[in-house]
């Protein structure tokens, strides 16, 4: 059973940055993927970036590309996301994910996630 836990939202202005973070439990397996997604106020769960199995290769969400950077510390186990010219947009609760069985095709699907946190809220203001 994986654990993870959110931390770093906050309140900040358009064009600020904000570094997220996500302490996971235990050390993740070769399989396992690790991953952002977000939900703004009244629309559904979005991917935003994820660490795909033991490649570590990243990838974004076209409306973050350029500007958020995901990266997992492994000694600390601890994933990143580095967000960076914050716009409007941005503005949702943050969760982390991690699933031991995602396949490529399907990485961008949340419910092929089986393990969320609790979520931690980015508010970016004008």
């Amino acid at each position: 059973q994986v654990q993870l836990v959110e931390s770093g939202g906050g309140l900040v202005q358009a064009g600020d940055s904000l570094r997220l973070s996500c302490a996971v439990s235990e050390r993740t397996s070769n399989n396992t993927t690790v991953a952002w997604f977000r939900q703004a106020l009244g629309k559904g769960r979005e991917f935003v970036a994820n660490l795909f199995r033991s490649t570590g290769n990243p990838y974004y969400a076209d409306s973050v590309k350029g500007r958020f950077t995901i990266s997992k510390d492994n000694a600390k186990n601890v994933l990143y996301l580095q967000m960076n010219n914050l716009k409007l947009e941005d503005s949702a609760v943050y969760y982390c994910a991690a699933s031991t069985t995602l396949i490529y095709s399907t990485m961008y699907d949340p419910s092929r996630y089986a393990y969320w946190g609790q979520g931690t809220q980015v508010t970016v203001s004008s």
